[in-house]
């Protein structure tokens, strides 16, 4: 009775709380996890994540006239630290959810990507000389490994980074519309200067008067930048929100 995207995907048992996976559709179906034996996490997850990488038990497929869910994460930074406990513990809610629609007969697009564009990298090749394209590509592929090991059912088809050059393309072209429609301008505004960094700064990642990354001293000072003119538009967003089955708290932050 369970239906899919994708009709000869193992129903998943992963090692987040469950201990056993069997194949739908297969003749022989796995046998039950012996108490006296336990849970051999390694063999069974590596065997489960093979399958499903050789099978793109998780590719999007689209059939016509069935149900669609968008679950989309927020995409990480690669850093060479690599993931984080925070990255899973969210990453895991999502994952219930797409696997959760899929089994419900929807077809679900539940991608990854990388946020890779960041001031780490640009410091690691002032700092090494590395090229920071040889920096994020080495990151994302142990980022890419982690997310691997966790057993998230990612199209892993869909993955995009934000420094390819592809995905670069649209975001100037996006610029250009608002350039276009009158919504991009360049004024002198206050900002967080970090001349040890070369580069403005949140201000988040001030603290104390210093950088958060480097301690270097921060000064506020004009600078002529580029802005939106979010107000010219904020009113159609606002309006936007009706209908929209999300959270009350979530509704009034975006209305403030």
């Amino acid at each position: 009775g369970i239906v899919s995207s994708r009709v000869h995907h193992p129903l998943i048992r992963s090692s987040r709380g469950l201990a056993r996976s069997r194949l739908v559709g297969s003749e022989t179906a796995a046998p039950p996890v012996s108490l006296a034996t336990g849970y051999n996490h390694k063999a069974i997850e590596t065997k489960w994540q093979r399958y499903w990488d050789e099978n793109d038990t998780f590719k999007t497929v689209r059939r016509e006239g069935a149900p669609k869910k968008y679950v989309l994460d927020m995409f990480p930074y690669p850093s060479g630290a690599g993931l984080h406990v925070g990255h899973p513990e969210g990453y895991t809610a999502s994952d219930i959810m797409a696997r959760y629609w899929r089994m419900c007969g929807y077809d679900v697009l539940h991608p990854m990507g990388w946020d890779s564009f960041g001031l780490p990298a640009e410091q690691h090749a002032v700092q090494t000389g590395t090229h920071p394209r040889d920096t994020t590509f080495k990151n994302i592929a142990n980022f890419k490994r982690q997310l691997k090991s966790l057993g998230f059912s990612y199209d892993w088809s869909r993955e995009i980074a934000t420094t390819d050059e592809e995905y670069v393309k649209w975001t100037q072209w996006i610029f250009l519309q608002l350039f276009n429609k009158g919504l991009a301008q360049q004024s002198e505004v206050p900002v967080n200067w970090c001349a040890g960094l070369g580069t403005v700064l949140a201000n988040e990642e001030v603290i104390n008067g210093k950088s958060e990354r480097g301690d270097f001293p921060v000064e506020r000072l004009p600078l002529r930048q580029w802005i939106l003119k979010i107000t010219e538009y904020a009113d159609k967003l606002e309006a936007g929100l009706e209908g929209l089955t999300w959270p009350e708290g979530t509704r009034v932050s975006q209305t403030q």
